[in-house]
């Protein structure tokens, strides 16, 4: 705080009004309704009642909260942004790295602690290949960054992120955590590529006195990547979960408890389930659980590796250097 005061230059923008307080409520309550509903589409189906709802309500939130941007005479999110491919693209690459590998993290560490049996600081320790690699890599992108056109750091920062994603798939149930080195390390320099130029992206394509704006909505997408990937992947985790389990019990002594079974493993209490079965199925309620688990683990990170390649091409596409103010606040080096 003390080296931000005495370092960091105030800006503000002179024509900034009141608070756009219909435009937060509005925003907030689509993105709180969005992730509710996308949960409890994981715990029940999607045609419950209220997730039908909650959806339909996000969906109407989100129009009036753009009606209220292009009408106010100081939005919060100005929406003529989006004209500039470049501010665009900064979003996508914010909500894709937020979406794809950071929702991934959540039932990654779910696997390494209740399928591989780590404790909470034993699996942390492990995941420091990604962070490690995040960091070296951050630092190198940092030098390139003024001889660099951003879109050729971010780019292929997804794409070496969708190949370290492709290296943690492939997980089996004789599998240990040793095989996610290589994708972890492979991952972690992919977000460093990413992360360090994005912050500069952010706020490069305005002016000074701008940039707080733009900063907190490129800020924004983090934080909504992260709420709808954990949601998204999770309700689809749940439902492969759900149906591996109820076919590999299937015509078994324990096929009445595959609800009960689905449900605890889904909530990632692999072992507590098996503790608590009947000694005469609790090898097959075992094998089941885990190879499920491990299905629908290696499923959803298909689905974070391909949300990484299409924002490589998606970022590559739409960052250009000519959308830099010169001068601006992040305005990057290169040519």
């Amino acid at each position: 705080l003390a080296i931000a005061v005495g370092r960091v230059r105030e800006s503000h923008d002179p024509r900034a009004g009141r608070p756009d307080w219909f435009g937060f409520v509005t925003f907030s309550l689509a993105l709180g309704s969005l992730v509710y509903g996308l949960i409890r589409a994981g715990q029940t189906s999607w045609d419950d009642s209220r997730v039908v709802f909650c959806l339909v309500a996000a969906a109407v939130l989100l129009v009036a909260f753009v009606i209220i941007q292009l009408r106010g005479t100081h939005p919060m999110f100005d929406l003529t942004l989006l004209r500039k491919p470049t501010f665009t693209g900064g979003l996508v690459a914010a909500f894709g790295v937020s979406a794809s590998v950071f929702s991934l993290l959540t039932y990654l560490v779910i696997y390494v602690q209740n399928v591989l049996g780590y404790s909470a600081v034993e699996a942390g320790v492990r995941f420091l290949f990604l962070s490690a690699a995040a960091f070296v890599s951050a630092a190198v992108a940092g030098r390139l960054t003024v001889v660099v056109p951003a879109k050729w750091l971010i780019a292929p920062g997804f794409a070496v992120l969708g190949v370290g994603l492709l290296l943690i798939h492939g997980i089996d149930v004789d599998s240990t955590w040793t095989h996610l080195i290589p994708g972890l390390i492979v991952s972690g320099l992919g977000i460093g590529l990413i992360n360090t130029p994005l912050a500069s992206t952010a706020v490069g394509v305005v002016s000074v006195e701008r940039s707080g704006m733009a900063s907190g909505i490129n800020s924004t997408f983090r934080q909504v990547g992260v709420a709808t990937g954990i949601a998204v992947l999770g309700t689809i985790f749940s439902h492969q979960i759900a149906d591996g389990i109820r076919s590999g019990l299937a015509d078994t002594p324990a096929a009445g408890q595959s609800d009960q079974v689905a449900t605890a493993v889904t909530g990632g209490q692999v072992g507590a389930v098996i503790q608590a079965s009947p000694p005469g199925v609790r090898d097959q309620i075992a094998a089941v659980a885990t190879s499920s688990f491990v299905d629908a683990l290696n499923h959803i990170t298909l689905i974070a590796t391909v949300l990484a390649f299409v924002c490589a091409v998606v970022c590559f596409v739409t960052i250009r250097q000519q959308d830099f103010v010169q001068g601006g606040p992040g305005a990057p080096g290169g040519h």
